[in-house]
């Protein structure tokens, strides 16, 4: 695992958590936004990438 990667993947997963219930269409972005980076920083790990969409619920596979 990578750092970079890592800080990636944290930062994308606050930036989602903190928008993911919000109703309007630019908390949604947001929330995009932060799982685009947690994927990002996943890849770089070399884990699969996150593919429910924000704030589903779904457990990791």
């Amino acid at each position: 695992m990578s750092i970079r990667g890592e800080i990636k993947e944290g930062a994308g997963f606050v930036k989602e958590e903190l928008n993911e219930h919000g109703k309007d269409a630019e908390s949604k972005k947001k929330a995009q936004e932060g799982r685009d980076l947690r994927n990002e920083g996943r890849v770089e790990d070399g884990k699969a990438p996150k593919t429910t969409p924000p704030g589903s619920g779904h457990p990791e596979k």
